[in-house]
């Protein structure tokens, strides 16, 4: 079954990291978006923090890694209007 995941986009500053993790569950990697209304892993609010991928690879899982690449490539691909809404498995 497939649900919408919506998404709160996070404007990037000059020098201001594009990667939002989860703080509370370190499973969760999103690109230039937090999801609302809450971490869909662990169902943390506002426990995100900022990071380069290069912070994400020096020390994150192989799993979160994946994740941020993944994040990056879609947000890539993505037209602008549809970075509001995703669908999540």
């Amino acid at each position: 079954m497939s649900a919408i995941q919506s998404f709160w986009s996070v404007p990037q500053p000059d020098g201001e990291p594009p990667f939002w993790m989860c703080m509370s569950c370190l499973s969760e990697v999103f690109y230039r978006k937090v999801p609302m209304p809450d971490c869909p892993t662990c169902h943390g609010v506002s426990t995100y923090e900022a990071f380069t991928l290069e912070a994400i690879r020096d020390w994150g899982t192989e799993d979160l890694v994946a994740k941020a690449d993944l994040a990056h490539q879609a947000a890539n691909l993505e037209p602008a209007s549809a970075a509001s809404a995703h669908s999540v498995d």
